[in-house]
């Protein structure tokens, strides 16, 4: 296949990312295959050690192999420095306070998508794509919104609920009628290197030998903190109160035996985790800040909706007044920093941060 020698395109330029994994490659190949002239662009974003199968000096070279096979021209860009501002800095700061962030979501806002699409722009694309597992919907009004991929367990709607109709009217999600096997078979077909690369998996900057502590620990000050239950009793310890979430079960090093004990609460201020049972961790609604609407006009929502409170979580149903999501049902209890996204069946309303 080679996109150099086909006839002329007829849909105009795009510009895909492709971070040297199957799914991106089989999206610049689509596009290539649907009339685009395609261009790939590859983005340097963490500069230090990575082996979570994103972001290495491998991950490039292996896009740009992948253009060579499709014969598109491919680009290196070094989002560095937006990358440790938008992700890294505050990744370090939620946890300094005891918050739970996603930086995968905070690198689809600021760079994936907003960074990467002035990038495309400036350069004279008029489009850009990627290799997420999402459909865009076009509405009867003309409005769009995210829509859940086809692949029940690779959906990624959740990640992109912050985009809005000027990002959405320019970008493409090739990948988003398909299944993650359908997408490997495809690679296989046309003779891709990246075929039966696996996922990548965790936080790109964080190495699986080093660890969340250690990155964390070169950074800011860890305090060992005190477990108490909720009679205020001190029923264990943590080496690091920073490094604990809601939900939590594990390295609270507390006494054997009885009921397991769960994270309920996180109180960096005075180095206290309290535990509790499973029951203890429900809450009957949640509070969102910093939201963000598919369009201007939902801004003023209220009514049912389903929300999702982790990547490959379940929808649960509620009621959104505004502010407050109030359960159907008691849900255990979203750690503060997750995001929240709200749906209208399967498609994305918008979403905030608990």
């Amino acid at each position: 296949m080679n996109a150099r020698s086909a006839t002329a395109a007829t849909k105009g330029r795009i510009l895909v990312g492709m971070s040297g994994g199957v799914d991106s490659s089989v999206a610049a190949a689509l596009l290539a295959e649907d009339g685009y002239e395609v261009t790939g662009a590859t983005l340097k974003l963490w500069g230090g050690e990575s082996d979570s199968g994103c972001c290495s000096v491998a991950d490039v070279e292996d896009a740009r192999r992948v253009c060579d096979t499709l014969g598109i021209d491919h680009h290196v860009f070094n989002f560095g420095d937006e990358f440790n501002a938008h992700v890294v800095d505050p990744y370090v700061a939620d946890h300094e306070v005891g918050r739970t962030p996603n930086p995968c979501i905070e690198c689809n806002r600021h760079l994936k998508f907003d960074r990467f699409l002035s990038r495309a722009r400036a350069l004279g694309f008029e489009r850009i794509a990627t290799g997420h597992h999402a459909r865009i919907v076009e509405r009867p009004d003309g409005s769009r919104r995210i829509g859940r991929g086809a692949d029940t367990f690779k959906d990624q709607s959740y990640v992109l609920y912050m985009l809005d109709q000027p990002t959405l009217a320019a970008v493409e999600l090739p990948l988003g009628a398909m299944t993650k096997d359908q997408v490997r078979a495809k690679a296989t077909e046309i003779g891709l290197r990246t075929a039966n690369k696996p996922d990548s998996q965790d936080v790109c900057f964080i190495t699986a030998a080093a660890g969340r502590e250690t990155f964390l620990g070169d950074r800011i000050p860890l305090r060992p903190g005190r477990v108490i239950d909720n009679t205020g009793d001190v029923v264990g310890q943590v080496d690091s109160v920073q490094l604990v979430t809601i939900g939590q079960r594990r390295g609270l090093n507390t006494a054997g035996g009885g009921a397991p004990r769960y994270v309920v609460d996180v109180d960096p201020a005075n180095d206290t985790i309290t535990v509790g049972d499973r029951d203890a961790l429900n809450r009957p609604a949640v509070e969102l800040s910093d939201l963000v609407w598919s369009h201007p006009d939902l801004a003023t929502f209220t009514g049912p909706v389903l929300a999702q409170t982790r990547a490959h979580g379940h929808p649960q149903p509620g009621h959104f007044d505004g502010a407050t999501i109030t359960w159907d049902e008691p849900q255990q209890r979203v750690a503060p920093g997750q995001s929240v996204v709200l749906y209208d069946n399967n498609e994305v309303l918008g979403g905030g941060l608990a």
